[in-house]
């Protein structure tokens, strides 16, 4: 099968605007506004909830992600392979936004988060598929343009103007649900992703179909799948790790340190901090990856500026504390986001399903966000907010020790 191959002049634009138009409005509406709705229809039980809304939005997750992984990588159209999934899902995620902003009690609140999700993975699975067009030699740029800079947008740059709206929330999910659909599709007219209508459907011989008596027709063994399989591992553990804390800084914020007044402040100077440092690794992380030849290492040493911000904050609690955090979690999240899709891509197992495994493996940004409120919740529970920190650190690190692991990188 030719090799798609899409000019850095389009896409790396693509590779900014499409991540940061699905990750920004998800995690601004996932860490600002659900908590602050959920709060609004039911005060008491909050806490509980958020997690309960994690947990349902993780199990969909799990299911729509790899389905739309294998959609897109049989997709055949006048508009490329990723195009076609990419819209519909940002279209399906922009009504379903709309939906949870009106929604009047938590039942109905959580149907739609759970629709929400299942239109946010079928953008994830192909927009992250458009790295392995990029031209041989620049793909570290792809990936720091996609890692770097787009996902330090969405991650970050959204929240700055999501605290905005924290006392208009249910407006915030619309705005930012329409921005998503807007986003997306204008990030494909600029990528224009060739027709791929003439591409031959690889027939798979017997051995290689399907069968639920043997599922490594469908994920390799480990000893075939090893480094993608530890790849995957430590994303999980520091997306974990890292929105342990985000997942729930809004409380944090509130009845951890306190804050009042100043929660919305605190939050936006937090994540301009983290954007500015995201996007400075976005514009140097993937070019000195190529240039020099490094690539595992510098993930490896990210996820200590992780775990280094999380105990500033747990020790200090106060706004010192705050702008460390910030700084650490921004240097670590920047050059993480710059490098590790590229990572993955070394370690696919299987080239002519790039989009499944890759939609998977990114599942480590979608499934950490529904899995830490659930750990962090239980944390809460048991030991209060001061035990989100410390597992923020230990998660991050063990993260870090897997992907150290990996063989088939070097360096």
């Amino acid at each position: 099968m030719k090799k798609v191959t899409i000019p850095l002049i389009r896409l790396v634009p693509g590779l900014i605007l499409g991540p940061a138009s699905w990750l920004g409005p998800y995690v601004v509406i996932n860490s600002l506004f659900l908590p602050a709705l959920i709060q609004n229809l039911d005060p008491a039980n909050k806490v509980k909830l958020v997690a309960i809304f994690s947990m349902c939005g993780m199990i969909v997750s799990a299911i729509s992600n790899i389905i739309a992984g294998a959609v897109s990588d049989n997709t055949r159209s006048r508009f490329g392979k990723r195009t076609p999934s990419m819209v519909v899902g940002a279209f399906f995620f922009m009504l379903t936004s709309v939906g949870a902003a009106f929604s009047p009690n938590i039942p109905v609140l959580l149907i739609f988060w759970m629709l929400t999700n299942v239109g946010l993975n079928f953008m994830v699975a192909p927009i992250v598929a458009w790295i392995d067009m990029a031209p041989k030699g620049s793909e570290g740029t792809a990936s720091s343009a996609y890692g770097g800079l787009g996902m330090a947008l969405g991650n970050n740059g959204f929240n700055v103007v999501g605290a905005l709206f924290l006392s208009r929330f249910r407006l915030g999910f619309i705005i930012f649900g329409i921005f998503t659909f807007v986003g997306i599709l204008v990030s494909a007219l600029i990528v224009h992703e060739p027709s791929n209508l003439d591409e031959k459907i690889q027939k798979k011989s017997k051995e290689e179909r399907f069968s639920w008596k043997d599922l490594k027709t469908v994920f390799p063994s480990w000893k075939k799948g090893r480094d993608y399989y530890l790849a995957l591992i430590g994303k999980l553990f520091q997306g974990i790790g890292n929105f342990a804390i985000t997942g729930y800084i809004l409380y944090i914020m509130t009845d951890f340190l306190h804050r009042g007044s100043q929660t919305q402040s605190s939050i936006q100077l937090i994540n301009t901090i983290m954007l500015v440092l995201g996007i400075f690794m976005g514009f140097v992380a993937g070019p000195i990856s190529d240039k020099f030849k490094i690539l595992k290492m510098p993930i490896v040493i990210a996820t200590f500026f992780l775990a280094i911000g999380a105990i500033a904050l747990f020790i200090l609690r106060n706004e010192l504390g705050i702008i460390i955090y910030a700084f650490s979690a921004g240097i670590g999240m920047g050059m993480w986001n710059s490098l590790d899709n590229l990572l993955n891509l070394k370690v696919i197992p299987d080239k002519n399903r790039v989009a499944f495994f890759l939609g998977v493996y990114n599942l480590g940004n979608s499934l950490p966000q529904a899995v830490a409120p659930v750990i962090a919740a239980t944390v809460i529970s048991s030991f209060g907010y001061s035990g989100i920190f410390i597992v923020s650190a230990i998660f991050s690190l063990i993260g870090g020790f897997s992907m150290f692991m990996i063989k088939g990188v070097k360096r």
